[in-house]
């Protein structure tokens, strides 16, 4: 039993003949007789009843016409999407991604997506580390995760987009504000040092950097937060020294009061995008990705994949 066999079984029951059918398709009457014999010969039962003028279904016939005509149209509906899909016209991206990514770096790129992919559904999940990135998409529940770049989860793909260097956000009646840049020492004097969340990726980069420079008193000192606009909040109420990346939201009226001091000791911070296979991502949401890199403020490292 094949999909032409019962594409043709239901053609002939509706126009009643198979030499109608015969001509429709351009082949033989015989050719679509052989058709219903198959389907007759795997189902052990008469499916036509053949009259002088032309055919109409058994019982039998009723019953198998009514279920390939229902899972005919279905999956023409679906080939019909998966088309659209493939071309880009319709379909959703899944996106996961931290508190404030979006915000900082996809909020032109989603402006601009919307206008030139009007009838493509963004979906945002959001999640609080790279490990919730990377199980979402282990269990295909999403397309894409904005992530900080770390080590290369099994079965996971990484592209990353932008270098990041690290300053330390200080209320600007602070001391160091004046400073040009900020010195290892500096980092470990801080009483009042706002660090990323302990589990986060991020976390891992600065305890290791931190240990490296002689300073990991001032990492287990640190105060945790969840998100980096909660670090420049505190910062900004001169409630501690906040290190945190120099993300593109955080110069400018948004955050009157708080200067961003330079941290060259510390290696950048690369963040970009996670997926399970690039070959198999699908157009809309390779779009969506490739124009969030194109827009993205700050974009420095090219794609590897």
């Amino acid at each position: 039993m094949t999909l032409d066999d019962l594409r043709v079984f239901v053609a002939v029951c509706r126009a009643g003949s198979l030499s109608a059918v015969a001509r429709d398709l351009s082949c033989t009457q015989s050719a679509v007789s052989q058709h219903v014999k198959r389907l007759e010969k795997e189902t052990g039962i008469g499916l036509l009843e053949r009259h002088a003028r032309g055919v109409v279904p058994t019982p039998a016939g009723r019953i198998l016409r009514a279920a390939a005509a229902d899972g005919i149209g279905a999956l023409d509906d679906a080939l019909r999407r998966l088309d659209d899909l493939a071309r880009g016209a319709s379909g959703s991206v899944r996106v996961t991604t931290g508190a404030t990514s979006v915000r900082h770096f996809m909020a032109e790129a989603i402006v601009a997506y919307r206008r030139g992919h009007p009838q493509i559904s963004l979906e945002f999940q959001t999640v609080s580390s790279s490990r919730s990135c990377f199980e979402a998409l282990a269990a295909h529940d999403l397309d894409l995760a904005w992530i900080t770049m770390g080590p290369v989860e099994r079965g996971i793909e990484l592209r990353p987009v932008v270098e990041l260097p690290w300053v330390l956000a200080v209320q600007e009646h602070d001391p160091l504000a004046a400073r040009l840049s900020v010195e290892p020492a500096d980092l470990a004097d801080s009483a009042q040092l706002i660090l990323p969340p302990e589990h986060s990726t991020s976390r891992s980069h600065l305890n290791d950097r931190f240990a490296e420079l002689g300073i990991a008193g001032a990492a287990a000192a640190g105060t945790g937060i969840a998100d980096w606009d909660t670090a420049a909040h505190l910062a900004q109420l001169g409630l501690g020294h906040a290190v945190v990346p120099d993300l593109p939201g955080l110069r400018g009226p948004g955050h009157p009061g708080l200067v961003l001091v330079p941290v060259p000791c510390l290696p950048p911070l690369q963040v970009g995008w996670a997926v399970r296979r690039w070959a198999a991502l699908s157009p809309p949401a390779r779009a969506f990705a490739d124009l969030v890199e194109a827009s993205c403020p700050g974009a420095t490292v090219r794609p590897n994949g």
